[in-house]
């Protein structure tokens, strides 16, 4: 074989080697392959693996699958027209089957163009439904109102919401001194009511004891009966009886002058 001869062979190898080289494509783990044809999206979405295009002509653009996180920071107004910041955080993923269409309608920057400004609406929708504190005290409720609304935008455009966090309301100063002192003033309330509660507690206990004791008096009044008193003098006279030791008194009083009955004995 002569020197043209190999010329001309490794030129025909390097021409096949460079039509293998862009004949075989590879779609990564967690993505999938639109197929261009000189630009137009073709309807054939290819899975993750190797696979053969036409070289020059075909060309595959990679889309990731799996579940991506976008974080934005939106400013919306409460329903009483206070002027609310949330950082939310959503979770999201791609239609696997829909790589195709997501590409030919929206293109590669999703996210800026229908994830940020779906977020941005769904959260300025669903505040304007409740009062600043509210939002505060109701904040799981609000979280599955916008998580309802971005997820009927989403799969508008061939994506599906996953998950939504919204990790904080952040209002003005001024709104938050209010609230403070709201609180403040709630807690002093509190305090006072109970305390009211307690004096009335203890007023009702002492008038209960009161009328108990004056209860007990009067059920001991009505046991006093003439009986009774005759028997209790019979009683004491008895003790008296006990106690004497049989000497009369030398003197002794009543209704008629004292009279000295010594003498009379001595008589």
């Amino acid at each position: 074989m002569n020197k043209n001869n190999l010329i001309t062979a490794g030129v025909i190898l390097a021409a096949v080697l460079i039509l293998l080289f862009f004949s075989v494509t590879t779609v990564a783990s967690g993505h999938r392959g639109v197929l261009l044809q000189l630009g137009e999206v073709k309807p054939t979405i290819l899975d993750e693996g190797l696979h053969f295009k036409l070289p020059f002509i075909q060309s595959v653009q990679p889309i990731e699958v799996r579940v991506q996180k976008e974080e934005s920071s939106q400013t919306a107004a409460s329903k009483d027209l206070q002027t609310v910041t949330a950082t939310v955080a959503v979770n999201f993923s791609v239609d696997p089957n829909a790589v195709n269409k997501l590409y030919q309608e929206i293109g590669m920057d999703y996210k800026g163009r229908i994830i940020d400004p779906a977020i941005a609406e769904a959260l300025k929708a669903v505040t304007a439904q409740y009062t600043a504190e509210e939002l505060i005290s109701k904040r799981p409720e609000v979280s599955a109102k916008v998580k309802d609304m971005l997820e009927e935008k989403l799969t508008k455009y061939f994506m599906k919401l996953e998950e939504i966090n919204i990790k904080e309301f952040a209002f003005s100063e001024e709104f938050n001194n209010a609230i403070e002192q709201k609180q403040t003033a709630e807690q002093n309330a509190l305090k006072a009511t109970r305390d009211l509660e307690r004096i009335k507690i203890e007023a009702e206990q002492q008038i209960t004891q009161a009328q108990a004791e004056a209860e007990a008096l009067r059920l001991k009044k009505a046991e006093v009966t003439p009986e009774l008193i005759e028997l209790k003098q019979i009683e004491v006279q008895e003790k008296a009886l006990q106690k004497w030791d049989g000497k009369l008194p030398s003197v002794t009083g009543g209704a008629t002058p004292f009279i000295d009955i010594t003498g009379i004995t001595g008589q």
